[in-house]
Order: C-alpha cells, then sequence, then structure tokens
C-alpha cells in the first residue's frame, strides 16, 4: 500500500536524524533565497514552515541577520533544529492548524508544503495570508503539473502532492498574492519547481 499524506508527521519524526544528516547543504537554494530578500535589508521577520533541521535554509537567514522561526509539525525535527541553528525560533505545530499571532517578511514552505493533500494544500493559503506582512514573499515548492508522486526519506516512502499550476495561481490571487514567478523543473533550482509570490493584501 502506498504511503499517504497523514504518514508524512510520523515519518520523519522517525526518520529526522537520517534526514538531517543526509540533506544536501549545498544551498543550491541560494538563487530563491536571495530573490526573497532581493531590496531588503536583514532583520526581515523569517517563517519557515517545515523546516526541518533548519540547514541550510534557516541556518542561511540568521546569518544574514534575520529573525527565523521554524515550524515543524515532527518533535523530532525540532529537535534538529535546536542543536543546529540555534539563533532560530522553533515551534512544533502542525502547518495546516498553525496561528502564531504574528506576521512576517517572508514565509518559505519550501519541500514541505508538497507533502499535504490537496484540500489540505487549498487550506494553507489562508494560513499564508494570515501570517503575512504588508509585501511579504512567499515561497513554496509544488509539482511541475497536478498529480501525486511518491519518493523515499532515509528507509520510508514519503507522498508528493501537486496542483496543477493555475489551481496555484487561483489560491494566490484569491488570498491576496501576486505571482512573481513560477519555475517548473528549473535545471538551475536543482529540477525543482519553485513558486515566488509576493502579498499585496486581500
Amino acid at each position: 500500500m502506498r504511503s499517504k499524506p497523514d504518514q508524512i508527521l510520523p515519518t520523519y519524526e522517525r526518520e529526522a536524524r537520517v534526514w538531517a544528516n543526509r540533506r544536501d547543504k549545498s544551498l543550491w537554494e541560494k538563487p530563491i533565497l536571495e530573490a526573497c530578500v532581493a531590496g531588503r535589508e536583514p532583520r526581515l521577520d523569517v517563517l519557515d514552515l517545515g523546516c526541518g533541521s533548519g540547514q541550510p535554509i534557516a541556518q542561511w537567514f540568521v546569518e544574514r541577520g534575520d529573525s527565523v522561526t521554524g515550524v515543524d509539525g515532527a518533535a523530532a525535527m525540532v529537535a534538529e533544529l535546536r542543536d543546529r541553528v540555534p539563533a532560530a525560533r522553533a515551534i512544533c505545530a502542525d502547518m495546516r492548524t498553525l496561528d502564531l499571532g504574528q506576521t512576517y517578511d517572508i514565509i518559505l514552505a519550501f519541500n514541505s508544503f508538497f507533502h499535504l493533500s490537496e484540500k489540505d494544500q487549498q487550506a494553507m493559503f489562508p494560513i499564508f495570508a494570515t501570517h503575512a506582512a504588508a509585501g511579504a514573499r512567499l515561497v513554496f515548492t509544488s509539482g511541475p503539473s497536478h498529480g501525486e508522486v511518491w519518493g523515499r526519506v532515509g528507509s520510508s516512502e514519503v507522498y508528493h502532492m501537486s496542483l496543477a499550476p493555475d489551481a496555484y495561481r487561483a489560491l494566490l490571487a484569491d488570498h491576496g498574492f501576486t505571482e512573481i514567478w513560477f519555475r517548473p523543473d528549473d535545471p538551475d533550482l536543482n529540477g525543482h519547481s519553485v513558486w515566488l509570490a509576493e502579498f499585496t493584501g486581500v
């Protein structure tokens, strides 16, 4: 039987140390991170959803001088974040029910949001908007088109799901975000499909 979305957090709980040790830390994500902060001085408030161990992404923002809040639903991953990026604020919480009572200049759901079911992904856009300061930049990864695929973390199978690009565009627009770019299967981004949007208000 194939892995399902509700198995993601138990899987990462079990595989946290293996995942953190094997995570690619070459910072191929740097062009994306630089696009987030383009034209902005350090000391930004950054919300990293599904932050994992915090390396290399949360660490990059911390080293730049930004204030990072890392959220992960797997307690073992939050422990990895605390050990590896102690300057980040670490919160164990499910992004699907998140309400921190604070807004952020940058919101990341990088290689995390795409583990959610279609319904749960749709429901994340109000949560993104609730946590977005004026002009906030949102980054998330998806697939290049609608569909489900499965990968592996350590010895465990993991679920990934993507909506169609036009579905994401509609959700962004409906919740006050303007698309800056979508780069599907981009070889310069390690083959990832990445969205960058800006919050202009609902």
